[in-house]
């Protein structure tokens, strides 16, 4: 399939660097293609950046038939752009679409889609250490009818946001809250995917914690209430003895994240043992309180990682790694963003140059 391209007649400028921020400015342009049952995808373009006009029995708009991404263009000290996995996020959209009941994306398509709009939108990728171009691959059903079915149209849109340093004044660890109330998902539900209703429903736990102090919560599993997850819209990591434990993810309630893969692998490159297992709130809290738990992390694509310096649970708040960034959780950050701005070489093969 050929993409269309409609340049806008009226382009805009890049603001400051340091003024950029997060998901507030966008580009000129945006892909748009639509899917419809017996004719597949079609008509893809990429037109001006602009509303759209949507019916209001649209599918999305009742039953939440919806899916995202989220990754990055960088730029490199040459002045090349480069991705980060790219072809990871799409596979991952596929698997979200599938238990969305969304059609699936051609997969190399979609990457010639997602390369296509970079390029395009190139002058918008920023040139300081730690900016870069934030992309939103999105889809939605948009059925012009009422009723609770598998869709039978869709439209896949990316759109793209210059932004800023995400630690535009050092590393600090945060505060975290081991939730008790909420969960974020349950086993056998939609963990997995990347879909907006998993995020709405972890708002409120999110807006508590904030009042009483703490940066995010921790999550617990949805059906024992014991077990380890995420750490707000992230996967976490510890390390207790020396050796690095995240939360497994055969329960399917947690996300796949590229950048926990991507730690993963540089953890074991560098010779650190990593379990992948279940890791109860008792068995951490243990950790913590005899001074086991080395260094705590959340790891995604906005923060690649941001250490823990403080966990709360109940009444109690307790300390981790003297409240400083560890040293694993500084050497994976230093080696990850420097893959990605290209300033450490690429012995994985992940980066994607444009």
């Amino acid at each position: 399939m050929d993409i269309k391209i409609v340049k806008t007649q009226n382009p805009g400028t890049m603001p400051p660097e340091d003024k950029l921020g997060f998901g507030k400015i966008f580009t000129d342009h945006m892909f748009v293609m639509e899917y419809d049952e017996g004719k597949g995808w079609h008509d893809a373009r990429i037109v001006p950046f602009g509303n759209i006009s949507l019916h209001p029995a649209s599918t999305v708009l009742h039953y939440g038939a919806e899916i995202f991404e989220g990754l990055k263009a960088y730029r490199r000290a040459d002045g090349g752009v480069q991705l980060f996995r790219p072809m990871e996020n799409i596979k991952r959209m596929n698997r979200s679409a599938e238990r969305m009941s969304l059609p699936l994306l051609d997969e190399e398509f979609a990457l010639k889609a997602l390369t296509t709009f970079v390029k395009l939108e190139e002058k918008w990728v920023p040139k300081s250490f730690g900016t870069s171009l934030y992309l939103r691959p999105y889809m939605f059903g948009n059925d012009e009818a009422l009723g609770v079915h598998a869709v039978h149209s869709a439209v896949f849109m990316i759109i793209a946001s210059p932004s800023g340093s995400y630690y535009a004044e050092g590393i600090n660890p945060v505060k975290i809250m081991i939730e008790d109330e909420d969960v974020r998902t349950v086993r056998g539900g939609t963990g997995y995917a990347k879909c907006g209703g998993n995020y709405a429903a972890s708002t409120r736990a999110g807006e508590r914690a904030a009042k009483k102090g703490y940066s995010q919560v921790l999550w617990l599993d949805g059906v024992e209430r014991k077990y380890i997850e995420e750490v707000g819209a992230m996967n976490v990591m510890f390390k207790i003895d020396g050796v690095v434990v995240t939360p497994e993810l055969s329960s399917g309630s947690i996300l796949p994240g590229i950048t926990r893969k991507s730690c993963i692998e540089v953890l074991k490159k560098l010779g650190e043992k990593v379990e992948e297992r279940k890791l109860s709130v008792d068995e951490l809290v243990s950790a913590l309180k005899e001074g086991r738990l080395e260094e705590a992390w959340g790891c995604g694509t906005a923060a690649v990682v941001s250490p823990i310096g403080k966990l709360a649970y109940g009444e109690e708040e307790y300390e981790v790694g003297g409240g400083k960034i560890g040293a694993t959780t500084q050497k994976l950050y230093d080696i990850l963003t420097g893959i990605q701005w290209g300033k450490v070489e690429d012995e994985f093969g992940w980066v994607y140059k444009l």
